[in-house]
């Protein structure tokens, strides 16, 4: 299977959430056991050499992807979620939507200093969230190896963003 394939597998949606959007909805690829098992295969070999000790996955299908990614790499994983979904102590990021503010929340003993992370989600665009993320991690004490997606938006330059704070690995491009 080639990426082409899988880029194919990914839905478009036009004018959702409103006018003017053009929407990857990414549930069409991950419900095709086969395309699902490609983008996981492809995202292990390409972190494969790497020590990594926790995959740190962002709500929501950052968690699907994370948690598959890191079961491939024998690694842990670690959710990173919206706010009060978390049952332990937790700290809090703020981020910038294009209209207001959301949060993000890591349980306080979720990593510790020296962990190698990889940061999952399904899709970057703007990178908000994921910087969110990054800034959590590093609050720990850990190192973020990279930044994983399956889609990268790149006309919104989220890539721009988070290179500053480590790799960045997308594996489809639109």
């Amino acid at each position: 299977m080639s990426l082409t394939d899988i880029k194919k597998s990914i839905r478009n949606i036009p004018d959702y959430p409103k006018p003017g959007v053009q929407f990857k909805d990414i549930t069409t690829a991950m419900k095709n056991p086969q395309v699902f098992k490609e983008i996981i295969d492809m995202m292990t070999e390409h972190f494969r050499m790497e020590k990594i000790d926790y995959v740190v996955g962002i709500d929501a299908r950052g968690f699907i992807f994370g948690a598959a990614l890191a079961y491939k790499l024998g690694c842990g994983f670690v959710p990173v979620r919206k706010p009060g979904k978390l049952p332990a102590d937790t700290i809090s990021e703020e981020y910038a939507l294009e209209y207001g503010t959301d949060k993000l929340e890591i349980h306080k003993d979720a990593l510790k200093n020296g962990d190698r992370v990889i940061i999952v989600d399904d899709l970057v665009a703007i990178g908000g969230t994921a910087e969110a993320a990054a800034k959590l991690v590093k609050r720990l004490g850990a190192d973020i190896v990279s930044f994983a997606f399956v889609v990268e938006l790149i006309a919104l330059k989220g890539r721009d963003k988070l290179a500053s704070l480590a790799d960045v690995y997308s594996l489809i491009k639109f």
